[in-house]
């Protein structure tokens, strides 16, 4: 894990080596480090989530979103999800319109994280 400053931002990037985020209790282990490190946001790539994360009908991915959202918490998906969102219309629309707000984003890499930032789109923290 690292931590960088980006646009006024304290931002937590996730290793893309490691294990599966396979349950809620390790994404509540995550979501807690990031809120003990006083980020604003939390960039987890896309190869560390289990693929029920992109299953909306599994709810791993709600339960997760809602804890972040509970601590104030920004998470963004990093990877290309290009093949999760052709199998389900829902999660499709689920990350369109998340994309335009403040809680949860889905970016294709990191220099795009620094834009988003650039653009003033900001966390909720």
């Amino acid at each position: 894990m690292r931590i960088e400053d980006i646009d006024g931002t304290r931002v937590l990037f996730i290793d893309d080596d490691g294990p599966l985020i396979t349950s809620n209790e390790e994404a509540s282990d995550l979501i807690a480090s990031a809120w003990s490190a006083h980020v604003g946001l939390l960039v987890v790539p896309v190869d560390r989530l289990d693929p029920r994360f992109f299953q909306p009908e599994s709810l791993f991915a709600g339960d997760v979103l809602q804890k972040a959202a509970t601590y104030e918490l920004t998470i963004a998906i990093l990877g290309d999800i290009s093949g999760f969102v052709a199998a389900s219309p829902p999660l499709r629309d689920f990350v369109a319109e998340s994309n335009q707000g403040a809680h949860v984003w889905f970016i294709d890499d990191e220099p795009a994280v620094e834009k988003k930032l650039a653009t003033g789109h900001s966390p909720i923290a």
